[in-house]
């Protein structure tokens, strides 16, 4: 039996008059639309890690206590499992840029009605999946 490896992440849908803020990656990285989020490290619980990606990659303040668990998402891919959190928010403190410019090069805020085409795969699943009003959800990446 092969062993495998399984990955925690948090990802945040920061809401703001129907629109939500997106990432554009750099090319490198891609050139995709994400959301705000990332890998939970080994001491971190969900909305900590949330609270610490959020500054790191946009800038700006969120509160724990401020998220709200919408979706669990399980994607498998053939060598590894992750589960990623989403929570959504309205409230942050401080100007939204895009930092970490080697990941991304621009903050976004978009109509969750019309999504940019260069959307993650990912993240268009779980936008659906959450307007739909499904709290968890399977992805498999070929």
């Amino acid at each position: 039996m092969s062993e495998t490896t399984v990955v925690l992440k948090a990802r945040l849908i920061l809401y703001h008059f129907g629109q939500i803020l997106l990432l554009q990656q750099t090319k490198p990285n891609g050139g995709n639309y994400t959301l705000v989020g990332g890998t939970i490290e080994s001491q971190e619980f969900a909305r900590e890690s949330l609270v610490r990606e959020t500054l790191e990659e946009a800038g700006i303040k969120v509160k724990a206590n401020d998220l709200e668990m919408v979706h669990v998402l399980h994607k498998r891919s053939k060598s590894e499992h992750r589960v990623v959190f989403y929570f959504v928010t309205n409230q942050w403190k401080g100007d939204i840029k895009a930092l970490e410019s080697h990941k991304f090069k621009a903050a976004k805020w978009f109509s969750i009605d019309k999504l940019p085409k260069q959307l993650t795969g990912t993240v268009q699943h779980v936008l659906k999946e959450y307007k739909a009003g499904n709290l968890y959800s399977e992805f498999f990446k070929k």
